[in-house]
């Protein structure tokens, strides 16, 4: 690891999970397939949900205040024979996982239908998705964070061809990474730590995009988790 200073991944004072040794990946666990991350699989995948369940549910919680309900989109872009999930970094700005890879997504609002019509709208807020371009296939089972969001995570087809204009006071910036590396158990890596009298653990799955390293750890990747063993089941 660079000495370079690094963006801050964590309210946690002198604590950076790019830091806390990996304890290794899961790269004893099959990868799902190419031909199960095609459009039509996925549709049927949601279509007809196996009987799973979510690896990682909760994570200790580092607040006390009242918990909120929240949607994120996972966005799978259809590019053809390659489809990759969208991804923001979120700005340094925010009071919430400021620097950290996420979904776009937000807190549900009175005025939101239901996850999907919160987690379509938090998109377009937050990086210009047109939600014409998304088709809503599924959601996965609720995420909540240490920052007690209970979290819907929505899985929505994206065609592709679309400009994003991301909002700086929300997003650094966006970028995709590949579905296949996303749903390879080789590349989740596990961590833990003791803080506090708490045993956390997490998982990562770092990711060059020949850019920067886009560590994807914390909620995110536990949904990621989540959303592979629900494709493995």
């Amino acid at each position: 690891m660079s000495d370079l200073p690094l963006t801050p991944l964590s309210k946690l004072p002198n604590f950076d999970p790019r830091r806390v040794p990996s304890q290794g990946t899961d790269a004893h666990l099959p990868a799902i397939s190419a031909d199960r991350l095609q459009p039509e699989a996925l549709r049927q995948r949601f279509r007809a949900p196996p009987v799973w369940e979510p690896e990682v549910r909760r994570e200790p919680r580092f607040t006390d205040r009242a918990p909120a309900r929240a949607a994120v989109l996972v966005p799978i872009v259809q590019h053809a024979g390659a489809p990759t999930v969208l991804l923001t970094e979120r700005s340094l700005a925010l009071a919430n996982h400021s620097g950290q890879v996420a979904f776009p997504g937000g807190r549900i609002d009175a005025a939101d239908a239901d996850a999907p019509a919160a987690a379509l709208r938090e998109a377009e807020e937050e990086i210009g998705l047109d939600r014409g371009r998304v088709e809503i296939v599924g959601a996965l089972s609720n995420y909540v964070t240490g920052t007690a969001f209970v979290v819907t995570p929505v899985v929505g087809l994206v065609r592709p061809g679309f400009t994003l204009a991301p909002n700086p006071a929300e997003v650094a910036d966006a970028f995709e990474v590949p579905l296949a590396f996303l749903m390879d158990p080789a590349h989740h890596h596990r961590h833990l730590m003791e803080w506090q009298g708490t045993r956390r653990e997490w998982f990562s799955m770092p990711f060059d995009d020949g850019r920067a390293e886009r560590f994807i750890w914390g909620a995110t990747a536990g949904m990621l988790r989540n959303f592979y063993r629900f494709l493995a089941a």
